[in-house]
């Protein structure tokens, strides 16, 4: 599997800016013990702002990947440049974000990721949270640890969104973050993967030892956009699988 990305930005992120980070910042990093040291492994987190995904591999003792929108990495120009090799950096790779075929290609990318002994860190919500509520799930990450076999350690995150809340252009210097490894999931006594009602109920033990490290109050509810028509009403009010 060809990794792109990974080369001098990714050196840089990893050995240089995060340890600069965690020195500024000073995170409190709680449960890194939790974490296996090699093979497959999905972080599986509450999403409170666009830092997560830095303030995850900065805590992290082994080098973590995950996938950001590819609009990220197509920019023109200086700004366009900077954006790129920031997210390399910190081990993103570029997907097409969406529903349909998009996020079934999203999920086939993150499975070679597993396959070849990664650590890689999913947002089960699927979106940051606005109101700082914790959502329901999503089974895309159970769907993944079922049919992979890799354990799944939850994250707690909290006051990420402090630092940076939703819409902001550049992060506060404080307040301090706390980051939380919990203890790794083996979820393979709900089912195989091909189970719709096996991935739901791994997808809600994961959300559940979710809550218990982030505390935040529980919203009931998929992280949904508003729905712009009647279609979309209805496929929301409708019982179906999110993935």
């Amino acid at each position: 599997m060809s990794v792109p990305g990974i080369g001098l930005a990714y050196v840089i992120g990893r050995w240089v800016i995060a340890p600069l980070a965690r020195l500024f910042y000073w995170p409190r990093i709680e449960g890194r013990g939790n974490v296996p040291r090699k093979g497959p492994v999905i972080l599986a987190s509450n999403h409170l702002s666009f830092i997560d995904s830095f303030a995850i591999p900065m805590a992290s003792p082994r080098p973590v990947r995950f996938l950001a929108k590819a609009s990220y990495f197509d920019g023109k120009g200086i700004k366009g440049w900077f954006s790129r090799e920031f997210f390399y950096a910190v081990g993103a790779f570029p997907v097409e974000r969406g529903a349909g075929q998009a996020a079934l290609d999203a999920l086939d990318q993150q499975k070679r990721m597993l396959e070849a002994g990664w650590a890689t860190a999913l947002y089960p919500e699927g979106t940051r949270s606005i109101d700082g509520r914790l959502y329901k799930g999503r089974t895309g990450v159970a769907f993944l640890a079922l049919q992979t076999g890799a354990p799944v350690v939850p994250v707690g995150l909290i006051g990420t969104n402090e630092i940076m809340p939703v819409g902001a252009k550049f992060p506060r210097l404080r307040p301090r973050v706390t980051v939380r490894f919990g203890e790794p999931l083996d979820l393979s006594h709900h089912g195989p993967a091909s189970s719709g009602r096996a991935r739901r109920l791994a997808t809600d033990e994961i959300m559940a030892a979710i809550h218990a490290l982030s505390g935040q109050e529980l919203a009931n509810a998929y992280n949904e956009a508003p729905a712009q028509n009647p279609v979309e009403r209805i496929r929301q009010v409708l019982p179906h699988e999110r993935r």
